[in-house]
This record gives C-alpha cells, structure tokens and sequence, in this order.
C-alpha cells in the first residue's frame, strides 16, 4: 500500500549558495511534538571541524544563540564515518565499537539524548541527521568486519574520491546491509523522543557503482541472465538500480511509521536529475509516493545565474506551487 500524500507534509525548499551555512528554510505547517512556527529555520550539527556536538559549554552556548536568533530545528549528525555518534547496540553487534571509538568526548555518554532534552527544553524540534546513509570510509571497522558489503566498479575498484577522502560504499541492494541500516534507524526512532530523522544525498549511490559480484547476479536473475550495461548511466540499468533504492526507501518509511507515526521524514538530496542520474537517488518520484515528509533540496553554486536556474527547474517550481510558504496560502 502507497503511503498517502496529505497537504500537511512540510515540503520546503532549502538554498545554499557558495559558503552560506546557515539556513532560511520557508515550509508549510505541520503537527510534530515540538509544534514549530509556520517558518523553520533548521542548523546542521556536525563533527566536522566543530566540537559543538561533543563539547557541553560549546553545545550550550550554541544552543543560547540559536535560540536568540529564532531557530527553531537542529539537526544533529548521528552516523557519519563509519560509525555511530550515540550509543549503538547494532553498532556494537556489527562492527564492536558501540560509538566512534576515535572521539574520546563520547566515550560514556549519549550525546543525542542530551541534544534531545536540550533542544526540547528550549524550544527546538530535534531531527537526527543519518549524515553516511550507505556511505561508510576506507579504513572504518565496518569495512574491514564485513567487506563483502562493499560495493565496486566495473573494473573492481572501490574507492571513491571525496576530496582528501578515501570513502566506500555499502551496497544498498544487499539484504544484509539493508537489515544493518534499517536496525540503525529503528533504534534511533524507538530510544529517542526525536520530532524526525533525516536522510541525505548519501542514501543512495554513485552511479559508477553497483558492479560487485551479488549486483550482478541480481542483475542477471531478473534479466535472463544479461550482464548488466557496461555504461553506468545506461537508462535502464540506472532505473532498475534507482528502483531498488526506491523500494528500500519504502520499507524504511513503513517501518518507521510502523514503530511511531509522528515521526518527520526528512530527506535532503542533490538537485534533481543529478541525484537521480549520479546517484540513483529518484526523491521525486519518492516525494510523489508520499515517502518524503520534508525535502530539503540542496544548491550549491558559485554564480547567481547557476544558483537561480536550479530555483526554476520544473520540479522546484511544482513543489513551490503545490506546496507555498504559508504566507502565499
């Protein structure tokens, strides 16, 4: 059954241009535990270059701040690296680490706990931000445990360049690693009172993956035997990858809702069709099914011109036309 599509999701459009960090997000209204104002203003938290996740006195005076300047929804990173970023009894079952083990302010404690009771305390909508999706890094714990997970190239190779980074890929068409990020969300949604969780362009996959052995055979099951193209953005072995992301993004949609309804569904993608195309990541045609609940489109680009053709692409101008800030409404 199709989740319902109902005109109280809040779909708004976020736009990033060049260094902006902070952002100005216009949405319609929504019923979540914190009840925000019509307009939210949302802030990432993450690890990255910042101890403000870990460092209790930076925490709180980010909050006082935030909190002065009218935010009103913080989302904090919660697997990212490889690993987890709160207390994790599937981590610990996985890869034996039950947090990060290389960040010593998280030994001993449950910083999402604390992020939850603080930003609740003062106000804040608090949705996790499932920073990695399948992603995982080159020398984590998770790739070395269970190799087999990784996905690869035509020619066999794994790494992907993310700047000075070395990353990998869990393959997202593997039972295994379906169960294994499925059990990360679940845990997260029945141990924490969180408004929402949120996914990112990370939940999906680089189009010149999806080469390793179980893929192919897959593949070749459904297709009477076919090799899968040897052009990775051949259209039909891009949709038929695309569309087992889809269902998996289905599944964890009912699940979550399964387990609390209340909970927010948020995504925040690449610009579409790029998402699509380069990382099999179909978020409007998931938007169309209802599975996202709050989309959070992301523009980079370091011109005017360029940053204002992605505003007037056809599926941004559908979503500000089906969905209006609320004071076009």
């Amino acid at each position: 059954m199709q989740p319902v599509q109902t005109r109280d999701r809040r779909i708004h459009l976020v736009l990033a241009w060049v260094t902006i960090a902070l952002i100005l997000l216009n949405a319609s209204l929504s019923s979540i535990a914190q009840s925000p104002p019509a307009e939210l203003r949302g802030v990432w938290l993450t690890n990255v270059d910042s101890q403000v996740l870990f460092n209790r006195a930076q925490a709180n005076r980010a909050l006082r701040q935030l909190h002065r300047l009218h935010f009103n929804t913080l989302y904090p990173a919660v697997w990212n690296w490889g690993y987890t970023l709160y207390p994790s009894a599937i981590a610990q079952r996985e890869i034996g680490y039950v947090v990060d083990p290389r960040v010593t302010e998280l030994q001993g404690r449950d910083v999402l706990a604390e992020w939850v009771d603080r930003g609740h305390r003062r106000g804040f909508a608090v949705i996790p931000w499932f920073e990695f999706g399948f992603m995982t890094t080159a020398e984590s714990e998770l790739a070395s445990v269970h190799p087999d997970w990784i996905t690869q190239r035509q020619d066999g190779s794994r790494i992907w360049q993310d700047g000075i980074y070395q990353r990998l890929w869990l393959n997202p068409f593997q039972p295994a690693v379906q169960q294994f990020i499925l059990d990360l969300i679940l845990e997260i949604v029945t141990q924490y009172e969180i408004d929402g969780i949120q996914f990112d362009d990370h939940f999906g996959l680089p189009s010149e993956l999806g080469y390793d052995p179980f893929t192919v055979q897959l593949y070749q099951q459904e297709h009477q035997g076919r090799l899968p193209p040897a052009n990775s953005q051949d259209a039909e072995w891009v949709s038929w990858r695309s569309g087992k992301i889809t269902a998996f993004m289905t599944e964890v949609f009912r699940q979550i809702k399964a387990v609390k309804s209340d909970v927010l569904i948020s995504l925040s993608p690449n610009n579409y069709p790029f998402s699509y195309q380069r990382f099999l990541q179909d978020w409007r045609l998931w938007e169309r099914r209802g599975l996202i609940e709050e989309l959070i489109v992301q523009v980079y680009r370091d011109d005017l011109a360029g940053f204002v053709a992605e505003l007037e692409r056809p599926e941004v101008q559908w979503l500000d036309a089906t969905f209006p800030p609320p004071w076009a409404c």
